[in-house]
């Protein structure tokens, strides 16, 4: 599928953790630019003498300043992210489309929120979570899962234990399934934790991005709870 791009050019680079990079994009305030919280874009990348697309959830809240961030874990055996990381610094440019994808809240919000997810697939989920604080929206109790290997892994820790402390609606629950020392948080994997959450089996939307496995293991726990297809939305990155 061909897609029309418009120049965007990076202002700010923050190296997150070892693998992970946060890049923010600037796109001419001329050029209309916006999207819902949970969308991804399209990066045109110049790789091995052709351009090349790469797709990415934004991490950002939508907002009217032509903005807006992606958190990218580098792949070493890939194409785009060691393009990203050994060419892109703070002015580059980037060709970058419109945004795209389905993965997006439902409105108005009814039930309980349960986010799952795994390494960067807290990208998408992390834009609805601000935009829903951001903008006052109306919600019941949202719950954050994430899960990762190591403590070292988990990207916008601060800020999720932050906004936990001044939201009362909002629970925070890394979960990690490699033993790291000193850790006194949850262990293992990210399904018995939504499982016991919701043994109640009370009315709840659960949106879910990360690896394929977990995904496919958790659309067939929450089908088994009883949760209906409809209140299942996922995004795979892998």
């Amino acid at each position: 599928m061909s897609y029309k791009y418009n120049k965007s050019t990076i202002f700010k680079i923050i190296q997150e953790t070892e693998l992970v990079k946060r890049f923010f994009f600037k796109i001419p305030d001329e050029i209309p630019f916006s999207f819902k919280a949970g969308q991804f874009i399209m990066l045109n990348l110049p790789i091995a003498s052709k351009f090349t697309n790469r797709s990415y959830s934004i991490a950002s809240s939508p907002s009217n300043d032509n903005t807006f961030e992606l958190a990218i874990v580098l792949n070493p055996k890939g194409l785009g992210t060691p393009y990203l990381w050994e060419n892109i610094d703070v002015g580059s440019e980037i060709d970058v489309s419109k945004a795209l994808g389905k993965f997006t809240l439902i409105e108005p919000i009814e039930d309980d929120i349960c986010f799952v997810c795994t390494g960067t697939g807290i990208a998408p989920l992390r834009s609805m979570l601000h935009y829903i604080l951001n903008n006052n929206i109306p919600h019941k109790k949202i719950y954050m899962i994430f899960g990762n290997r190591w403590e070292k892994d988990i990207i916008y820790r601060k800020e999720m234990e932050d906004l936990a402390k001044v939201n009362p609606s909002f629970e925070y629950i890394p979960v990690l399934s490699r033993d790291s020392e000193g850790w006194t948080g949850r262990k293992g994997y990210v399904h018995p934790i939504y499982e016991e959450i919701f043994s109640d089996k009370r009315p709840a939307t659960f949106y879910m991005c990360g690896w394929r496995d977990m995904l496919h293991e958790a659309r067939q726990r929450l089908e088994a709870m009883g949760y209906d297809r409809k209140k299942i939305k996922f995004e795979s990155y892998d």
